[in-house]
């Protein structure tokens, strides 16, 4: 499994289909605080909610996987083929590695805003006392 894998335990909605969102602090935050809205709309407001952070996470592990794969291809010197390598005269050590320190810092950024996601997810989403709804395998940041 890769360092950075995001598991989300509960199971994808069918594309179109409802989620039904039961559980957990925002629903019950809504509505707790609303006594005037109705059930069915703090459903529809908790689920799109749900949907929403469950994307974001999402989109937040593919962008780190792609930095990656992006920082280690620019180790392939041989850009056309196996068998030609750049000319040493053509080679950019200095755009080389300013290129790597940013996507560095970039994947470090991302790795951040996945863990609050992560969590703020599982603090809104998971039911009390429940094993929580997404877990990540990430790298600790400090």
């Amino acid at each position: 499994m890769a360092k950075n894998e995001v598991l989300i335990n509960a199971p994808a909605p069918v594309v179109g289909g409802p989620v039904e969102i039961t559980k957990g602090r925002f629903l019950a935050s809504l509505i707790r605080n609303n006594s005037k809205i109705r059930k069915d709309r703090a459903q529809a407001i908790g689920e799109d909610c749900y949907l929403i952070y469950r994307r974001t996470i999402e989109d937040i592990q593919m962008a780190i996987t792609r930095m990656q794969r992006e920082r280690e291809n620019m180790l392939d010197l041989s850009p056309d083929n196996a068998l030609s390598l750049i000319v040493a005269s053509d080679f950019d050590g200095v755009a080389f590695v300013q290129k790597d320190l940013e996507l560095g810092v970039k994947i470090r950024n991302e790795r951040i805003r996945l863990r609050i996601a992560i969590d703020r997810f599982n603090e809104l989403f998971a039911e009390e006392g429940a094993p929580v709804a997404v877990d990540a395998k990430t790298e600790e940041v400090e």
